[in-house]
């Protein structure tokens, strides 16, 4: 299971950089971080149980997350 953490870090990690060529830097910020803590995680040799707990905590983080941007934060429209 640890190798599926160090995973997610690889692909979090080329949304990092793709993220920040294309000029979008609070989101290749936000992504940097989701990195480091994929690679932390996936490198502290936990359990089986810990790592599902571990994911299922981002999991309902990342949806509360975007609900409460996609609701209270963006703002319907075309264009700028």
């Amino acid at each position: 299971m640890d190798r599926m953490f160090r995973v997610l870090a690889f692909w979090t990690g080329i949304f990092t950089v793709m993220f920040y060529v294309g000029d979008m830097l609070n989101t290749a910020l936000l992504f940097l971080v989701q990195t480091a803590f994929f690679l932390t995680v996936s490198y502290l040799k936990l359990s089986e149980r810990m790592y599902m707990y571990l994911f299922g905590a981002y999991c309902t983080v990342f949806i509360v997350g975007y609900t409460w941007y996609s609701e209270f934060i963006l703002v319907p429209g075309f264009g700028h």
